[in-house]
């Protein structure tokens, strides 16, 4: 491998702009975007190539932003934002929520260097999103654009660094540079894959798919389409047929063409996870919840809060209604918890707590006294995440800390570094034990009156969204959700996992008593069984 493969040295020829593009990563006060321009075969695609992997080797003693390569050629719009969402760790389900994603979370540190959008299906809409994206001044962006085009003009009127490739070169091996892409014609990519066959679309180039779904002809293709736009972010990672036929078949609404089903199913059969039953926005029978924020269960039912005062129970075993939903003084349900006397308790937007009497059981006065003094607490120091046990109320805070307010004082332990997100409480024998998620990425295990575990369950560069733990047949488990759209599932015992995304934000997770994964969003409810249980 040569020295120019491992990104030690330019092609020949651009020594010169590599040192540049090497000035303008180091200066703090240059502009986020930088241009590479020049004519055809100037080796702008190798210079950038060799940027990406400069300083990466091992060994390397200075650490730097990671540096994405990122192909645009034969990408549309939409396509180049669910890449770039997955490469920066957000979700995002179009250009313009990408843009307001970024700019108000702390995505992963990054330089993005995009290359070949001469040859993107949309060029000048992906160049008004990178124009977009640098005007934030959060990222770095370098990009290959070929001079004299209407997307080069596009990212020229702003600020920017230009680097131009002026002189062609002969250089052959690593640092040759590559022939320049044919211009792709918007549509141009439908002839390659057949956009209703539900099989060659999971197995095809996903960009491709995206490109063809996304060129407004106005053909639904059976209900495929609509099903791909929602759940696209996650098609579009690297991952197996079967494993893209099983996120396609939870996105699927109850109108689509019914020979898609048994066809997904077939092609999802080595996937680890089988769909129990998916609901999506539109579906009638059973109808479709609404958006979820919040997730829970009592005894065999689903309990489904979103950004309205109700609370829907459904069954678990399919979403069927179990019971007249029942509302709140709530304005927006952000956790619930349902007590083992029946009361659910409720976290609203503002971290106050407010509780509703409406599921069976007995109601002891001694837990009407403890959540009575919890909701007054949080009116002076209001809560960011909830559980409930038996003689206990959980409560995390903005500052790290989680509370465990019981018949017999209070427990406290500081957990996380930033704000607590997502608290869930298990009676598991010998000792119950609470699991807490932060905005700093961990998820921990503490059992209240002793010290907390030294070691995170789990640790992952992005925030912790979701937490629901409870027996199941494997032991205690736990289903995490994740910020970047991943949804785990971790049983505790034996340390095994399986993961599974959506693809859009996911807003919930909760566990069943058989073992099931539910998993809220805006637009889909949905539940997965481990595929060796029901193969069992």
């Amino acid at each position: 491998m040569t020295g120019s493969a491992r990104g030690e040295r330019p092609a020949a020829g651009t020594e010169a702009q590599a040192a540049v593009l090497l000035g303008w990563l180091t200066d703090p006060d240059a502009p986020r975007l930088c241009l590479v321009t020049g004519d055809p075969r100037r080796g702008k695609s190798a210079l950038l190539a060799w940027l990406a992997a400069h300083g990466a080797r091992s060994g390397a003693r200075r650490r730097r932003s990671a540096r994405e390569l990122i192909p645009l050629a034969g990408q549309s719009a939409l396509g180049a934002a669910w890449t770039i969402a997955n490469r920066l760790g957000v979700v995002a389900r179009t250009p313009g929520e990408l843009v307001r994603t970024l700019a108000t979370t702390e995505a992963r540190r990054a330089v993005l260097v995009l290359t070949d959008l001469h040859a993107a299906v949309e060029p000048d809409t992906i160049a008004e999103l990178i124009g977009e994206l640098a005007g934030l001044g959060r990222i770095r962006l370098v990009v290959e654009v070929r001079t004299g085009t209407p997307a080069h003009a596009l990212l020229a009127a702003r600020r920017a660094t230009v680097v131009d490739v002026p002189e062609p070169h002969d250089t052959v091996g690593a640092g040759e540079p590559r022939r320049p892409a044919r211009p792709v014609e918007e549509g141009a990519v439908r002839a390659d894959v057949d956009l209703a066959d539900p099989v060659a679309v999971c197995e095809a180039d996903p960009l491709l798919v995206t490109a063809g779904y996304g060129n407004g002809s106005g053909d639904d293709h059976g209900g495929l389409r609509a099903a791909w736009l929602r759940a696209g972010q996650s098609l579009c990672r690297d991952q197996d047929p079967a494993d893209r036929a099983l996120v396609l078949l939870g996105a699927l609404g109850d109108g689509a063409d019914p020979r898609l089903r048994p066809a997904l199913r077939v092609l999802a059969a080595e996937a680890p996870w089988r769909l129990r039953w998916t609901r999506v926005r539109g579906d009638l029978t059973p109808p479709w919840p609404g958006p979820v924020t919040a997730l829970g269960t009592f005894g065999d039912r689903l309990l489904v809060a979103g950004p309205t005062d109700a609370v829907h129970l459904l069954r678990t075993a399919d979403p069927t209604p179990a019971g007249e939903s029942f509302t709140s003084s709530a304005r927006r349900i952000k956790t619930l918890a349902p007590a083992p006397d029946g009361t659910l308790l409720l976290l609203d937007e503002r971290g106050r707590l407010h509780t509703v009497r409406g599921l069976p059981g007995p109601r002891p006065p001694y837990l009407e006294r403890l959540t009575a003094a919890v909701a007054a607490t949080l009116t002076r120091h209001p809560g960011t995440a909830l559980a409930a046990i038996s003689g206990s109320v959980v409560v995390g805070d903005r500052l790290g800390s989680v509370h465990a307010f019981g018949l017999t004082g209070i427990h406290q332990a500081a957990l996380h570094s930033g704000r607590v997100t997502a608290v869930t409480a298990v009676e598991a024998p010998p000792t119950p034990f609470l699991c807490s998620g932060g905005l700093d990425g961990t998820v921990r295990l503490w059992t209240p009156g002793q010290d907390p575990h030294p070691e995170p369950v789990a640790e992952r560069p992005c925030p912790v969204v979701a937490l629901h733990a409870a027996p199941t047949p494997e032991g205690p488990s736990l289903a995490i959700a994740w910020a970047d759209g991943l949804v785990e599932l971790r049983h505790l015992d034996t340390k095994e996992r399986l993961s599974f995304r959506p693809g859009p934000p996911v807003r919930a997770v909760a566990l069943t008593p058989d073992g099931g994964v539910v998993v809220g969003m805006d637009e889909a409810l949905l539940c997965l069984d481990e595929a060796h249980r029901q193969a069992a």
